[in-house]
């Protein structure tokens, strides 16, 4: 019999496939990147490594499907202003200050987080991706990132024409990378000219890449594009033919019951950002009637600047209540399908449904294990309802990513936690000079 890389025994298995099947006291097998087998008998197979997972849920890597890595160094930097207000007069011209060396800082800092709370995968959009790609690469962490293209000139690229061509490079130098991927992202309706538009999903498509932008996130933004032509930002949209499989759009706060039903006919993916939308006073997207209306929906904790944290454990079980809530239903957004749009709901979304997001034999082993053994995880009786609104980022024992184990027992096995921190705040002193310089 040939031997396992890693056998994970005695686990609560949550597989997120088809049947949604839960398996008890259950095991399974890992080799090379891969989940080699699952059931009875896998216990007997020889392997290289062992994890007792008695006592603990073993379940898909959750999928932070939209966040700005590394805007964890602007943690709590300008809380409790309007969107923008924060944009314009804070981060806008902090980031005009940074360069490669703090953006590869601030991404492993989020990669760091991000681990250590059961997050296996992650889609990012900032500046200076390459580096961002790099600490994805080096944390071991899977990701799908994109440089941020807008009208103005970028402290990364200079102008516009510079950031296509530095996509297009980003594109061709990870293609083949089995961890990092890449998308093409303009920011938004408001910060991109048609043209813009058009030359961003053209490179999208000729490059078969996905295509990730903010839409219709607030009701200024609404003002703003129904200024500029006449529009909402989903007619805008389907007037420059955008509309498509490949595009995924972040927050769809302000949208009609006819643009969702518009978007999923597409194919448009959607991820749902609550905790960032409420702290900004964005709204409220309307997530029931997006799945409802057969729309793919993943979830995402944005950054850290609107958040302020990267734990997917605390961002399901926002979602779960803010819609009952804003419902006043109690039935909405049930434990099983948030954890959907956390892990299977979320790979589709990135479009890496065939290879992540559930445990099937076959699929890349992005595998975390949550410790039950915890005063508020006792005692259980629906394994959904646990991970929703009891379990904390803080509970995920092991990370397993792309069939390598990543933290063990807690212990980050391949970055020096105590070094990431440590660059973290000689960076943070930056930004407070460049603050009192605004």
């Amino acid at each position: 019999m040939e031997s396992l890389d890693i056998l994970i025994q005695k686990g609560t298995i949550i597989t997120m496939d088809a049947e949604s099947r839960v398996l008890e006291g259950c095991a399974l097998g890992i080799r090379g990147d891969s989940i080699h087998c699952i059931g009875g008998g896998v216990e007997k197979y020889p392997a290289k490594k062992v994890i007792d997972a008695d006592g603990c849920v073993v379940m898909p890597g959750l999928i932070n499907g939209h966040t700005h890595a590394a805007m964890s160094l602007f943690r709590g930097l300008a809380d409790d202003l309007p969107l923008m207000e924060w944009l314009n007069n804070y981060i806008f011209p902090v980031e005009r200050r940074m360069d490669r060396d703090f953006v590869y800082t601030g991404a492993l800092l989020a990669c760091v987080e991000m681990i250590l709370s059961g997050t296996t995968t992650f889609c990012d959009m900032y500046l200076f991706e390459e580096e961002v790609a790099r600490a994805a690469r080096d944390a071991g962490m899977r990701c799908l990132v994109g440089e941020v293209l807008y009208d103005f000139d970028s402290p990364n690229y200079g102008p516009i024409q510079n950031g296509f061509s530095y996509t297009e490079s980003l594109i061709e130098t990870w293609r083949d990378d089995p961890l990092v991927s890449i998308a093409v992202e303009p920011h938004s309706l408001f910060t991109c000219s048609p043209e813009l538009l058009s030359e961003a999903n053209e490179i999208a498509l000729r490059h078969e890449v996905p295509l990730i932008l903010h839409l219709a996130e607030t009701k200024s933004e609404l003002e703003e594009v129904e200024k500029r032509y006449g529009r909402t930002p989903v007619e805008h949209l389907q007037t420059l033919e955008m509309l498509g499989p490949h595009l995924i759009a972040a927050h769809c706060v302000h949208l009609t019951d006819n643009e969702l039903g518009v978007l999923a006919d597409s194919g448009v993916k959607a991820v749902h950002n609550p905790e960032s939308n409420m702290k900004l006073a964005s709204g409220i997207a309307p997530v029931p009637k997006m799945i409802s209306a057969t729309l793919t929906v993943g979830l995402g904790t944005d950054g850290c600047a609107s958040n302020n944290n990267l734990d997917m454990f605390g961002e399901m079980d926002m979602a779960a209540k803010l819609h009952k809530l804003s419902t006043l239903d109690p039935t909405v957004m049930d434990a099983q399908t948030v954890v959907g749009m956390a892990t299977l709901g979320g790979a589709k979304a990135l479009g890496m449904g065939g290879l992540i997001g559930s445990i099937e034999e076959g699929k890349k082993a992005d595998i975390v294990i949550i410790d039950l053994n915890k005063p508020h995880l006792t005692p259980m009786y629906n394994p959904y309802s646990h991970l929703v609104y009891a379990t904390r980022g803080s509970d995920v024992l092991h990370s397993i990513i792309n069939g390598r184990l990543i933290m063990e027992g807690r212990k980050l096995l391949h970055l020096d936690l105590a070094e990431v921190m440590a660059k973290a705040q000689e960076k943070a002193r930056e930004v407070k000079r460049w603050v009192s310089s605004v």
